[in-house]
């Protein structure tokens, strides 16, 4: 069966979580929906579940064991590369913890009709994390935001965001095989690069939640690495100083013009 929508989640370490993912997705009921699992040699035997998942939805569920070097980015790129194989029409990203909730698919993908990328937004009107994030966790994710945009001049406001819906022209335009980052700042690269390539691009406001097990990879060390390689993005791609017409924000209900 083909799957015009599919779904990319890269894993590492997420056995605890990968089920519930999986199961709460296809719960939405989204049509001629696919789910791509892209794991990075999970010790803790992610990739063992995923494989189960395959058996459990023959030709929803798709698994790529990856080898070489680990990373978010790297992941993101491999799965990328595969989505367009798969002949994809759409193509989402989502964490494998919980955090992105299914519920917002069915606007997004409703969305991609009109843009070539829809952005889950935390920090567009209406939008927001869950009040259990620690406040250790909220400022931290702010802050990097905030640094990401003022060094990068970004028009997006969640420059930081996973949670994305590309339709194929607009991936292909991207080409993941030319990303450089490999960690999580591959969020921040390709939020930026979405207005070089003059992609329509709107944000839809979402609630960020916590993560159903385990611990967040993301920590300060990870972060104030993030601060130093926004530079790197700076000076391959440059800044963006002027306001976007190609990057909209949809409006929370009570925003006004």
């Amino acid at each position: 069966m083909a799957n015009n929508n599919l779904i990319v989640i890269p894993t590492y370490n997420e056995a605890g979580s990968i089920t519930r993912t999986v199961e709460t997705i296809f719960r939405c009921e989204v049509p001629s929906l696919g789910i791509l699992i892209v794991d990075d040699q999970s010790p803790d035997g992610t990739g063992d579940i995923a494989d189960v998942l395959s058996v459990q939805y023959p030709g929803r569920v798709t698994v790529c064991h990856r080898n070489g070097e680990r990373g978010l980015g790297n992941a993101y790129k491999a799965g990328f590369l595969q989505a367009l194989a798969m002949d994809a029409e759409v193509i989402v990203q989502m964490d494998a913890d919980g955090s992105h909730a299914p519920e917002y698919l069915p606007g997004m993908l409703d969305q991609i009709k009109r843009f070539d990328v829809v952005i889950g937004s935390r920090y567009s009107s209406g939008g927001g994390v869950d009040p259990q994030w620690g406040l250790g966790r909220r400022i931290l994710s702010r802050v990097a935001n905030l640094y990401s945009r003022l060094v990068l001049g970004a028009t997006i406001r969640d420059m930081t965001g996973g949670y994305k819906c590309f339709s194929r022209y607009a991936l292909e335009k991207i080409a993941p095989e030319s990303l450089a980052s490999r960690g999580y700042i591959f969020q921040v690269e390709v939020n930026h690069i979405l207005y070089k390539l003059g992609l329509k691009v709107i944000e839809v406001p979402i609630i960020f939640r916590p993560r159903l097990t385990g611990v967040s990879k993301m920590s300060l060390g990870v972060a104030l690495e993030g601060l130093v390689r926004v530079w790197r993005l700076r000076s391959k791609y440059g800044s963006d100083r002027r306001r976007s017409s190609n990057i909209l924000t949809q409006r929370g209900p009570h925003e006004k013009d």
